[in-house]
């Protein structure tokens, strides 16, 4: 992706973030937000929220003069404008819908761009070039671009540097997980955080306010994850799978994962450690 499509780019990312906010804001703290008005493309309820959040997405790249593929759990894929498709744009366009409807300030958008450089490979979650997370409640606003480094409101991303297991802060997603398995892990850490927010979670390892981010379900969507994982991987940090190995799912809403997000590789490693065998 050249300089002039990441401006581009770039710009189209900014305007579906700025529109969605302006969708979603009449409905922020109001239990109407959370009627459940569908199921998704992903099989998971889709919120009268998050449809509001994903047709105003859908309202802006109409307006795009370029081809392009939509990703978004809500919708799936679909084909925007007429010709060869230039990119793949992937969208969570409400991540922690639970806690927009109760004004929990922790939720916000997921953008990723990821350019079709051969209509006949499929492009993966490693492919990604460009990222952006908003925090709605906050207005902070991290991105990156491949190669040039990570930013929060423009400034530099700097990770945590704790190099003590025991005295980090670990974010974590355990719903519907054994206790029994993670318990040893939430015992090795300082604290923990469940906010349920998964793109803002990993965003807050790069800022160094996490030191880390688990989810070992091997249930997490690569949607939600393809603008932070290149954000997180921008300013150092290390991004694996529950194995260790590097994540490299296709670029679709049924695509799922396991991850696990650190500050430093020896952090990882420990963390790796704990949860071998689980």
């Amino acid at each position: 992706m050249n300089e002039e499509d990441q401006k581009f780019w770039g710009e189209v990312c900014q305007e579906v973030i700025t529109e969605s906010q302006k969708a979603i804001s009449p409905l922020i703290g109001l239990e109407d937000g959370g009627q459940i008005v569908k199921i998704g493309a992903d099989g998971t309820p889709t919120t009268l929220i998050d449809n509001k959040a994903e047709k105003r997405v859908i309202d802006v790249l109409e307006r795009v003069d370029r081809p392009l593929i939509l990703i978004s759990e809500e919708i799936g894929q679909v084909v925007v404008g007429n010709g060869q498709p230039e990119v793949i744009m992937v969208v969570d366009p409400l991540d922690g819908t639970s806690n927009a409807v109760k004004n929990i300030p922790a939720y916000g958008i997921s953008v990723a761009v990821a350019p079709i450089l051969n209509q006949n490979v499929t492009v993966t979650v490693q492919d990604i070039q460009m990222g952006m997370v908003k925090n709605y409640a906050t207005e902070e606003i991290y991105s990156a671009i491949k190669g040039k480094g990570a930013f929060i409101n423009g400034k530099d991303l700097k990770p945590s540097s704790k190099n003590d297991l025991s005295q980090i802060s670990l974010g974590a997603y355990v719903y519907r997980m054994d206790m029994g398995k993670i318990e040893v892990l939430c015992k090795s850490v300082r604290r923990m955080r469940i906010l349920g927010a998964v793109a803002l979670e990993l965003a807050y390892v790069a800022d160094g306010t996490y030191d880390a981010f688990v989810d070992v379900r091997n249930n997490l969507r690569i949607v939600d994850i393809a603008a932070a994982k290149l954000i997180l991987e921008e300013c150092g940090c290390i991004v694996t799978d529950r194995y260790g190995k590097d994540l490299n799912g296709k670029l679709n809403v049924l695509e799922k994962t396991s991850l696990i997000a650190t500050c430093n590789s020896t952090i990882h490693g420990e963390i790796m450690g704990i949860l071998e065998g689980m």
